[in-house]
């Protein structure tokens, strides 16, 4: 099973930037995207074979996410019972016999941490959530989760600390997450690889000298590691600020 996350930064652009292409051609089993910025209505997108699900912000123009999926889910649920957070339209789980899908869009603490204690509210609620379904079945959560965990994931270490998504306390969130019975995928698989990043600035030339951040994951459930296959950031892949991640797994 191929999984597939990918912070769109717009669908209606990134369609027109080649996203059907990619969705083509990596021919994922699940595909969830973020950042869709549209409400119901506002694009027919024909994927043949795939169940859409798709939770709207309110606010036109603005956050949202989506999963299109081979299979039928056996129930799907929309935000977490957080009335802003639902608002937003930044979660979305999807129950499928063997585990717990949840798409997320991670609110940005903003430049000014304006947002920074509505999103360490945010990052409790959201580690009680994922353990409570976790008690139940394995999870894999997926998204654009607005921040570096490590070192390892920003290029301007130092320039950096304590700006929005490199802040001590939401990379001490991530941690605690992963100390609670979560891995993240990627590093399970590459520890020490340098210069991975899945988020540019679109100032100029910084994605081609690959000043980036890495801050789209998969996390799982640390007893689904026997059914990891692979994990991978598809960084060629443009239409967005953001590139494409992958995970393959077999549950069987």
């Amino acid at each position: 099973m191929r999984l597939v996350s990918w912070n769109v930064n717009g669908i209606r652009a990134c369609v027109r930037k080649g996203f059907l292409d990619y969705f083509e051609r990596v021919d994922a089993d699940i595909f969830c995207v973020q950042e869709t910025k549209l409400q119901a209505e506002q694009i027919d997108l024909q994927l043949e074979g795939y169940h859409q699900y798709w939770n709207y912000a309110v606010k036109k123009g603005y956050s949202g996410t989506a999963v299109f999926t081979k299979e039928e889910p056996l129930a799907v649920k929309y935000g977490v019972g957080d009335s802003e957070v639902e608002e937003e339209g930044r979660i979305l789980t999807l129950e499928f016999p063997q585990f717990f899908l949840v798409n997320v869009y991670t609110p940005n603490a903003q430049r000014d941490l304006a947002r920074l204690p509505f999103r360490l509210e945010w990052e409790e609620a959201m580690r009680a959530y994922l353990k409570q379904l976790d008690a139940r079945k394995p999870v894999i959560l997926c998204g654009d989760l607005n921040v570096a965990h490590q070192e390892i994931d920003i290029r301007n270490v130092k320039s950096n600390i304590g700006n929005s998504g490199f802040t001590f306390e939401e990379r001490g969130k991530m941690t605690q997450l992963l100390e609670e019975g979560f891995i993240d995928t990627y590093r399970h698989f590459h520890p020490e690889q340098e210069g991975a990043y899945t988020w540019w600035s679109y100032m100029n030339k910084v994605r081609e000298r690959n000043i980036g951040w890495r801050i789209d994951y998969f996390i799982a459930s640390e007893r689904l590691v026997p059914s990891l296959k692979k994990a991978e950031i598809h960084s060629q892949i443009l239409g967005s600020d953001h590139c494409p991640i992958a995970l393959e797994i077999d549950l069987d």
